[in-house]
This record gives structure tokens, C-alpha cells and sequence, in this order.
């Protein structure tokens, strides 16, 4: 017996595709049977650049979030004192904070 590596279901011995989901069977990939759509070239380029966005607004998110954990402290430019991060003004000599 033979099964469906994406949905499980039962398939035949000489299955190259899922009955069920559509999924190319190992046999299909073992004799190279394409799939009967073409995707292009233009479709998958788009979604090259699709995945190559999401990681970037994945590692800005990442990057928001680890500044939020750590609350980095603000020094003032004028006295050299550690601030809060979510300070204003500097505590010490009460110059705006950037």
C-alpha cells in the first residue's frame, strides 16, 4: 500500500499524483513527472520576492521585539547619564532626551 505523504490518503502502486490533494507522489518524483500546471516564470519570481519580504519584515519584527525585551537605556548627550528607555528627558540634568 501506498499513502499520501501531504494528506495521508490511500493511493495505488503506479500513482504519480495524490487523488485526494494533488500532490506529486515519490513515485512521480523519482520518474520526474512534472506537474500539469506551469507556474512560469514570472509566477515564480513573484514568489521569490514574496519569501525574500516576508524575512525581511520577519527580522524587522524580531528586531522591535528583542529592543522592547531589553529596554535599552538612552544615555544623555549632555551629562553621559543612563535614562530609562522610555525617558523623555534626562533625569540628571533634564536635557530632552533623543
Amino acid at each position: 500500500m501506498v499513502f499520501c505523504a501531504q494528506c495521508g490518503e490511500e493511493l495505488p502502486e503506479n500513482a504519480y499524483f495524490c487523488l485526494k490533494c494533488g500532490v506529486r507522489t515519490s513515485k512521480g518524483e523519482n520518474e520526474g513527472v512534472s506537474y500539469p500546471w506551469n507556474w512560469g516564470k514570472e509566477a515564480q519570481k513573484a514568489l521569490s520576492t514574496a519569501a525574500e519580504e516576508i524575512e525581511k519584515a520577519f527580522i524587522t519584527v524580531r528586531d522591535s521585539v528583542q529592543k522592547t525585551i531589553i529596554k535599552e537605556k538612552i544615555i544623555c548627550t549632555n551629562c553621559g547619564e543612563k535614562n530609562l528607555h522610555d525617558n523623555k528627558f534626562c533625569y540628571k540634568c533634564g536635557k530632552k532626551l533623543a
